[in-house]
């Protein structure tokens, strides 16, 4: 039986956000970035966020485990938070606490959507460096 779909936001420190992507790489997951450039570009005392989307199953990888593909929040070296996607175990979120009110919710995933995507952060990143 396939687990219940959550339609909740989890906190993550930065400790535990590199422990979700080198699960993401153990299994191969599609969405999820190198557990390297989290390290160079996250701050590192900073809290992140994952608000799942979707179900992710691999039809043509049927070893693959299901997986939640889910919108992350990041707050990066510079102070400012963007988004891109992690893929994460079922069970794996579940044992993620449940620390955020409505209200933060609501404010976290508003905040996704405004943000700029991990790909436009690190294209202005590069156009900073050649100036």
């Amino acid at each position: 039986m396939a687990p219940t779909f959550p339609r909740a936001v989890r906190a993550v420190d930065t400790a535990q956000l590199l422990d979700l992507a080198r699960e993401a790489d153990m299994h191969s997951f599609s969405q999820r970035l190198p557990v390297h450039w989290l390290r160079q570009h996250l701050a590192a005392e900073a809290t992140h966020y994952l608000f799942p989307t979707l179900v992710q199953r691999l039809t043509h990888r049927p070893e693959t485990p299901l997986q939640w593909r889910c919108r992350q929040l990041l707050t990066v070296i510079t102070g400012e938070q963007i988004w891109g996607q992690l893929d994460v175990l079922p069970d794996t979120f579940d044992k993620i606490p449940e620390t955020l009110d409505t209200a933060s919710k609501k404010d976290i995933v508003s905040r996704i959507e405004r943000a700029v995507t991990v790909r436009e952060w690190m294209e202005r990143m590069g156009s900073k460096a050649g100036s």
